[in-house]
């Protein structure tokens, strides 16, 4: 194998380049704060983030937790609602004109604007990040599953109809296999968006997660500890595309060799 081969097709290659990476970004990070003499309080170095977050394990633990379960239960809950949706608007032209424009309506809306409504009318409990963590994910997943829907090949479509197919065989072995890969870009979309939009709901009316801790750290100044919340963020992130990204290579190795 080559080297170019090496570095694009090696599943070795997909792990230690992302790792070196990483390190990289973290070594330019620490090398401008050694270089620039920047003080803690304006930009901590990599060794200020793990000290602060060796005061406070549980404490960081507890709050990623509970921003973890607000991330997974409105991308959860944009997949239950979304994909049923871009099947209907996929078997209906006149569904499709009419949902459209709505869709896109409510994807312009600025998130941030909505959180705090979504206060006054939910409350301050855990329900409102929920909804807004739907509303960052719902765009992309219907999107996505439905211009995978109308990937499938028209002939294709002809010939399992010509051997007298049922439209839900239609449906399940064919159409949605042609769009099971373009559904996972959407949600590996909607996933880094998840966490996007968890952290906005807890800068409104919050008490918890780690956008409450970012918020509380900057009014009082506590740049490192901040900084350790966007780390556990990050991390958060991270793992989740990831886990999508080994789920698709599970599920759609076909996929994968056709690419």
């Amino acid at each position: 194998m080559s080297k170019r081969s090496w570095l694009t097709g090696s599943p070795a290659a997909a792990v230690v380049l992302p790792i070196i990476g990483l390190i990289g970004a973290i070594a330019l990070w620490w090398l401008a704060t050694v270089v620039f003499s920047i003080e803690p309080f304006l930009l901590p170095s990599p060794g200020d983030v793990i000290s602060k977050f060796s005061e406070q394990p549980v404490y960081l633990l507890k709050e990623t937790g509970v921003s973890l379960l607000e991330t997974i239960e409105g991308f959860v809950l944009a997949i239950v609602i979304g994909v049923p949706i871009a099947i209907v608007i996929v078997r209906s032209a006149v569904l499709e004109r009419l949902v459209y424009p709505l869709l896109l309506m409510v994807n312009a809306i600025p998130k941030i604007a909505v959180a705090p409504l979504l206060v006054v009318w939910m409350g301050f409990g855990q329900l409102p990040k929920v909804v807004m963590v739907l509303l960052m994910c719902f765009f992309p997943v219907v999107i996505s599953t439905a211009q995978g829907m109308k990937s499938t090949p028209v002939e294709l479509v002809e010939l399992l109809r010509s051997l007298n197919a049922s439209r839900a065989q239609e449906f399940f072995k064919l159409r949605l296999r042609y769009a099971m890969p373009q559904i996972f870009t959407g949600l590996k979309v909607a996933i880094s968006l998840a966490v996007i939009g968890s952290v906005i709901a807890e800068f409104v009316g919050a008490t918890r997660g780690l956008g409450y801790v970012i918020q509380q750290s900057g009014a009082s100044a506590d740049t490192t500890l901040a900084f350790a919340a966007i780390t556990l963020l990050s991390i958060m992130s991270i793992v989740l595309f990831y886990s999508l990204v080994l789920l698709e290579h599970l599920l759609l190795p076909w996929a994968q060799e056709t690419r």
